[in-house]
């Protein structure tokens, strides 16, 4: 492959153009963010071979395109790099909602190009090109989610890529993958920010932050994440993460109530979610 162009580099976009370019997959790896630092950040770390100032110039003569902005932009760019790209480029993201991004890519791009949408389930909760870590990638499910029309060639190749930054790739449609990551992904960072708001409002919040230990460090770590990207997570996935909050809701009156009566089936109640932890992480 000749040249990759990333737009948007910055936690992910500037991952993953380190870990393209350790991986050898291209030859050359244009990059453009809207903040121009970022773009030269990403070039002297070595994220990106080319800085380049506009969207369009980056994606001309790019055999792939990655997307890594926020969701929201997405649109925006779509229309901009259309008319640049060469026939039968492969075009992919990296958003956490895709049925959306989907519908954008069909309305918006031309029908000679490849559209897969991607979503690593991998990050931090620091965002930003200095947050770039060339191995962000390795071991982590990386999901392929084609557009109904995609030819197996482009799932191919973005398979492929996956595979080379040392990440599993799954394919999915983009119904279910948006359901499955509202549980898995989305109502973790929602609960996140939702515990620190509702402890913030209590009156002695500065004498319970000095108490602050492992446990609130671990719980509110999602809510230190980008709130561009939480918003538009929860303005594009907006159903099925309100699914999980009904079921969340229910869950938390049927802990309440076992506390109140004061039991032995809490007991059984917490060991039975350990276990079920372990499963996942063992």
């Amino acid at each position: 492959m000749k040249k990759i162009a990333v737009l948007g580099l910055g936690l992910i976009g500037g991952s993953l153009g380190l870990a393209l370019h350790q991986a050898g997959i291209a030859k050359h790896i244009s990059g453009y963010d809207s903040y121009p630092d970022a773009t030269y950040h990403a070039w002297e770390i070595g994220a990106i071979t080319e800085i380049c100032d506009t969207a369009q110039k980056a994606v001309q003569q790019a055999d792939t395109v990655i997307l890594a902005t926020p969701i929201l932009a997405i649109p925006e760019l779509l229309v901009r790099i259309a008319p640049e790209l060469k026939r039968g480029v492969l075009v992919t993201d990296t958003a956490s909602t895709k049925v959306h991004i989907l519908n954008w890519a069909k309305t918006l791009l031309p029908a000679n190009v490849m559209f897969v949408g991607g979503h690593p389930m991998a990050g931090r909760e620091f965002s930003g090109i200095k947050a770039a870590e060339v191995g962000l990638f390795e071991g982590c499910a990386y999901c392929l989610i084609p557009a109904g029309d995609a030819s197996l060639e482009g799932v191919a190749q973005l398979s492929e890529i996956v595979m080379r930054l040392g990440a599993h790739p799954l394919v999915l449609d983009a119904d279910r993958h948006d359901r499955l990551v509202a549980g898995i992904s989305h109502l973790p960072f929602v609960l996140s920010s939702a515990l620190v708001q509702c402890l913030s409002k209590e009156e002695d919040w500065g004498e319970l932050t000095s108490l602050a230990a492992g446990g609130f460090r671990d719980m509110s770590r999602l809510a230190a994440g980008s709130p561009t990207m939480y918003r538009d997570i929860c303005v594009t996935n907006k159903e099925e993460i309100l699914k999980c909050l009904d079921a969340l809701a229910s869950e938390l009156d049927n802990i309440r109530s076992l506390i109140t009566r004061d039991d032995e089936v809490l007991e059984p109640y917490f060991a039975q979610a350990k276990q079920l932890r372990e499963t996942v992480f063992s």
